[in-house]
């Protein structure tokens, strides 16, 4: 939901710098440790009061009882709440600094707060909680500290713009803080002062990419439910913009359009070539037409597309992945062996992706090495979150006469680093679904 609400990537940034904050404040680990420093006083006090009301005798001794409990319970939520609110004040704080310090829009942290504003008055009602009752800091508040916050960061940095061997970035920079121009050597705290790291090579990419827009629209076909939901919305989204759908909308249109198949492909494979001709180098069109071509039959010019894109972007898993998907999609031992090829190298930066591994077990599967497609399918069970289906495919595994002693003891270890995460959630009570069916 952040990513479709956000307007620009500035505001998704500005979200991601809050939550960092929150992290490197360990504001979860501070939170349960003062819950814990609370907790001891407010309960011998709730006990002391209970003790008094039932001294006290009379009729009303009971409810004296249930009010000094239900006060105990009441001030450790209220105690929490304001530590809460807090955290949240220090969040903001800290990461309106990080969002400028990255190259991004400063003024963006308000601007989603007064539209996610608008949208929370849509749906209280006329009704309002009080502010000391809020987890968070009223939505106000909030904004207009925000938009205090990113005046006086204005006035207190320069705009600094550099040119890159990937561009021109620009990023606010404290004058004062020598350690915080980017383009002053790194101190390591271990060398004597007059050494300094350098790290020229280090070209990290600042501020919007401009390629938010594209971006949002993909994650809105994968996570629409179903096809005709994604068409409603994008009906919808034409009607309410004066201009019709943006080019990026489009885009996201010819990719529902991919994902709905049948006649539909075709109606995707134009639209794709139309903006392929005004956006030559944009790579989401590319690779969506190299999908395109591919299902429309094409499997050659599909094929050709995506060997140039991989000479241009040899270490891109994106352009790896889809290539990988095409192939698989076109079946055939050597298409298998080709993905596999592809994939194989980037194991090791993207193993941890369910997706990825599904993808090079497929391919592993079409090529003929069965070994590593059960590896890979275990490995995808497990990164699903379903580590007792992992363990019991790769106990299948170690079963196969043909496994040689490399393979046998990757699977090993496997086995003993899932086990422990099984036997847990054994103890708890917690079972895979299709486990209890059995």
């Amino acid at each position: 939901g952040l990513v479709l609400t956000a307007q620009r990537e500035d505001e998704v940034a500005a979200v991601l710098s809050h939550e960092i904050s929150h992290v490197t404040q360990q504001h979860v680990l501070r939170s349960v440790e003062k819950a814990q420093r609370d907790q001891i006083p407010i309960l011998l006090g709730m006990l002391a009061a209970v003790v008094a009301a039932q001294q006290a005798g009379g009729n009303s001794s009971g409810d004296a009882t249930m009010a000094a409990i239900t006060s105990g319970m009441g001030l450790m939520q209220q105690l929490q709440i304001n530590f809460t609110r807090s955290n949240e004040s220090e969040a903001d704080r800290l990461g309106i600094r990080t969002l400028a310090r990255s190259g991004y829009d400063v003024d963006a942290m308000a601007g989603f707060f007064e539209r996610m504003a608008a949208a929370m008055r849509g749906n209280e009602g006329g009704y309002s909680t009080p502010d000391f009752l809020r987890t968070h800091p009223v939505t106000v508040t909030r904004i207009s500290e925000a938009k205090a916050r990113a005046e006086q960061m204005k006035k207190d940095t320069v705009l600094l713009t550099t040119t890159t061997p990937s561009g021109v970035r620009q990023e606010r920079v404290d004058p004062s803080d020598p350690s915080a121009d980017p383009l002053t050597p790194l101190g390591n705290p271990l060398l004597p002062g007059s050494m300094q790291l350098s790290l020229p090579s280090l070209d990290l990419p600042r501020g919007a990419s401009g390629q938010f827009d594209w971006a949002r629209e993909r994650l809105r076909v994968l996570s629409a439910p179903t096809p005709s939901e994604l068409v409603r919305e994008y009906q919808d989204l034409r009607r309410s913009q004066k201009d019709g759908l943006s080019d990026p909308q489009r885009y996201g249109v010819a990719i529902a359009q991919l994902r709905d198949g049948g006649k539909a492909v075709q109606q995707a494979l134009q639209e794709l070539q139309e903006l392929h001709a005004e956006y030559p180098d944009n790579l989401w069109v590319g690779l969506a037409l190299g999908e395109a071509e591919s299902r429309s039959g094409r499997h050659d010019d599909a094929n050709r597309r995506f060997d140039a894109l991989l000479r241009q972007l040899p270490q891109s898993r994106p352009v790896a992945l889809t290539y990988a998907q095409v192939l698989n999609e076109q079946g055939g031992a050597e298409a298998g062996k080709r993905a596999q090829a592809m994939l194989r190298p980037l194991l090791a930066r993207a193993g941890d992706d369910p997706v990825f591994q599904r993808t090079f077990a497929r391919a592993c599967e079409l090529a003929g090495d069965t070994t590593r497609a059960s590896e890979a399918y275990a490995e995808a069970a497990y990164l699903n979150g379903r580590p007792e289906q992992a363990l019991l495919q790769f106990q299948a595994l170690l079963k196969q006469p043909a496994l040689d002693y490399v393979s046998r003891a990757r699977v090993d270890a496997r086995i003993e680093a899932i086990m422990p995460t099984v036997l847990e959630m054994r103890r708890l009570g917690q079972r895979d679904p299709d486990m209890q069916r059995r």
